[in-house]
């Protein structure tokens, strides 16, 4: 019996926590990085909790905590941007379900050029608050069971998302340069996982894709004026594969369109562009992973294209209350 504990103790742990710490590993909130490979894996167990703590810095000529990253030609801004939320698993008629809250912190620097003022300043505080409510309505049906989740494949699956942000972050509207965004902006999208090979811990590899439409309210107040963004359509791709059991890395592609921003009738230009990027993930334990990653554009060479890059740093703390006690059964024998 002894042995059995042990076994299912070990299983559990790589397939419940592992799986589902390796979904939170980035958040929504890194509008320019996407969310990021294995964020829609369903290999835990329902009712797993997770505290995701999440370190970035960014720079470009758009503002990285704006996701609608309007382009000011000729500025310059650079972030550090922290992030720390809450996440649960739960199940909605027996589909896999996911809650998070992610509220961003840090500080932004930046330079721009708007109606012949220059403006330089640097803020710092508290940006908006985003919620993601996320539903798989195909592929396996929630794990409610050790047993199920040890037979857990994903193959083919996708999930319908929905998130909100709410627009309480640090705002001043006589700056161009802000943390908060003085307006509701949010995302439906379909995220599709397609499971390529063998489901054994070392050599999973799977395609990942994410389309998402990004939807913006009016902001009324930006430096006296009204900023009107129309939807930004953002497609983003993942080709991972696992490298040894603990560790797994992933090539990642990003696209956007759309997204022209007009401020009191002068229209922007609308998006139309690509980045690259890697991730490298490592699972210390049961419980914890440590995720770096970096991304960039790549078609940017006109002073109208967003140029953008950013490393991000990601811990993640996983727990369930089923797997922790089976873990205090296995010490104690």
């Amino acid at each position: 019996m002894s042995n059995y504990i042990k076994f299912i103790s070990m299983r559990a742990g790589n397939f419940s926590i592992a799986l589902f710490i390796a979904m939170l590993s980035v958040s929504i909130y890194t509008m320019a990085q996407g969310d990021g490979a294995r964020f829609y894996w369903k290999g835990g167990l329902m009712g797993t909790n997770a505290i995701p703590m999440i370190v970035n810095s960014m720079g470009g000529n758009a503002n990285p905590f704006d996701p609608a990253q309007t382009i000011i030609p000729g500025s310059k801004f650079e972030s550090t941007m922290s992030m720390a939320g809450y996440a649960k698993m739960f199940p909605i008629l027996k589909r896999s379900a996911l809650i998070s809250v992610i509220v961003p912190m840090g500080r932004l620097a930046g330079e721009a050029s708007l109606d012949g003022l220059d403006y330089s300043s640097t803020a710092r505080g508290f940006g908006d608050p985003t919620i993601l409510l996320d539903i798989n309505v195909i592929g396996p049906k929630a794990i409610m069971t050790i047993p199920d989740m040890l037979r857990y494949k994903p193959r083919f699956s996708l999930d319908i998302i929905g998130s909100i942000a709410f627009p309480i972050g640090n705002y001043d509207a006589a700056s161009p340069i802000n943390i908060g965004q003085n307006r509701w902006y949010g995302r439906i999208g379909t995220p599709i996982i397609c499971q390529l090979g063998q489901w054994i811990p070392g050599k999973r590899t799977t395609l990942e894709l994410n389309p998402a439409v990004w939807f913006f309210t009016d902001n009324k107040d930006f430096m006296g004026k009204t900023m009107e963004t129309k939807p930004k359509y953002q497609l983003e791709g993942h080709l991972t594969r696992d490298f040894m059991e603990r560790m797994w890395g992933s090539f990642d592609v990003i696209a956007y369109l759309g997204g022209k921003s007009t401020v009191d009738g002068v229209e922007g230009d609308a998006m139309s562009n690509i980045g690259l990027g890697g991730t490298l993930g490592y699972q210390i334990n049961d419980n914890m992973q440590l995720t770096l990653s970096y991304n960039t554009t790549v078609n940017d060479k006109d002073a109208e294209d967003l140029k953008m890059d950013g490393f991000r740093i990601t811990f993640i703390c996983g727990w369930h209350k089923l797997l922790e006690g089976m873990h205090r059964l296995k010490g104690n024998e």
